[in-house]
């Protein structure tokens, strides 16, 4: 709807960010910072924009799905969900990955992160759309997509400290410290086609899993 507001929510990293697209361009936003997984934190300037929006009627609540905090990412989807069931409206996730300044303008770059144990993820982004990934690699997987991909003259960003990663220090420096924003969520989602749009709708916001669930068997058969 043309005379409807949109809600977006980003909170995949510490630095975290909601926003209220509204009908004649404007993006009211509210910034804040904390621990990775946000908690309570959120609902204040959340709240603040649903206050402020008057009798603006909101027809889409749009949210990060990361990758990034798996703490951090769960409490902004189940935040969207909530509002998006209050309000009759859907809620929609688009990957953070595409909210970021490097991939603003619709440039084609790369994201890559730490996935813990000794693996690393790397995602290639293109004209707002994620091209291919997250997919995992080991440390020497990840030295030589990074090679390549600097050598082609692809920008490569972290929403970690690129410190953090093993590299040699002539591929780790330039490694760009970036994150995501509700802001360029906005915009990536303006930008996206309605087939990607379609298919983002159609699915259930959830975070970017990296690896499947670690479950534990039960010890004792009746626990099954």
């Amino acid at each position: 709807m043309e005379d409807a507001c949109c809600l977006i929510l980003e909170t995949s990293t510490p630095h975290g960010s909601v926003a209220l697209a509204m009908p004649d361009g404007r993006l009211e936003t509210r910034e804040f910072s904390s621990d990775r997984s946000h908690n309570a934190i959120l609902f204040s300037p959340l709240q603040e924009l649903l206050d402020g929006r008057g009798d603006q009627k909101i027809d889409l609540v749009l949210v990060g799905s990361g990758p990034g905090s798996y703490s951090g990412t769960r409490v902004g989807i189940a935040a969207a969900q909530g509002v998006a069931i209050a309000l009759g409206c859907p809620a929609v996730a688009l990957p953070s990955i595409l909210a970021v300044p490097s991939a603003a303008q619709g440039q084609a770059c790369l994201a890559i992160g730490d996935a813990r144990r000794g693996s690393y993820w790397t995602a290639k982004i293109e004209n707002l759309r994620l091209i291919s990934g997250p997919e995992l690699t080991d440390l020497s997987g990840l030295q030589e997509i990074l090679e390549s991909h600097l050598a082609a003259g692809l920008t490569v960003f972290s929403f970690e400290d690129p410190k953090r990663f093993p590299l040699p220090a002539e591929l780790g420096d330039q490694v760009k410290l970036e994150f995501p924003s509700a802001a360029s969520l906005w915009q990536a989602w303006r930008h996206a086609d309605e087939k990607t749009r379609a298919a983002s709708a159609a699915e259930i916001p959830q975070p970017i899993y990296l690896k499947p669930p670690h479950i534990t068997p039960a010890k004792r058969a009746w626990l099954v």
